[in-house]
């Protein structure tokens, strides 16, 4: 009877439900992020020169950072993040670079944590 040592195996997901969700949380991050400078730059366009060309960028942003916080719930909910972890990585999403820093971070621990 040889199993792979996972810790907590009666309370976690299996580890190819993890993978799924690591990888979903990962691409997640890295598109808030590029979609977050992008509204940086739109705000910038619009309040410095008072050019309207990206004013398409907060509204898609919304729902990309929607989507986003999900994945954050869906892998939090399968490794048993605590409360506080879960709420430093949404907000996250909501600073320029911040989202690829903690992305990095993240999956960092699910991959040692799990042996992913």
């Amino acid at each position: 009877m040889t199993e792979t040592a996972r810790p907590s195996d009666d309370v976690t997901a299996p580890v190819e439900k993890i993978r799924g969700a690591l990888l979903r949380y990962r691409v997640l991050a890295w598109v808030t992020g590029v979609w977050l400078l992008l509204l940086v730059v739109e705000l910038i366009l619009k309040y410095g020169f008072d050019v309207d060309a990206l004013d398409f960028v907060p509204i898609a942003h919304g729902w990309i950072y929607f989507v986003y916080l999900i994945m954050v719930i869906d892998l939090a909910i399968k490794v048993r993040w605590p409360l506080g972890k879960i709420v430093i990585t949404a907000i996250a999403g909501t600073i320029p670079f911040l989202s690829f820093y903690y992305e990095h971070i993240r999956a960092k621990e699910v991959k040692a944590q799990f042996g992913i």
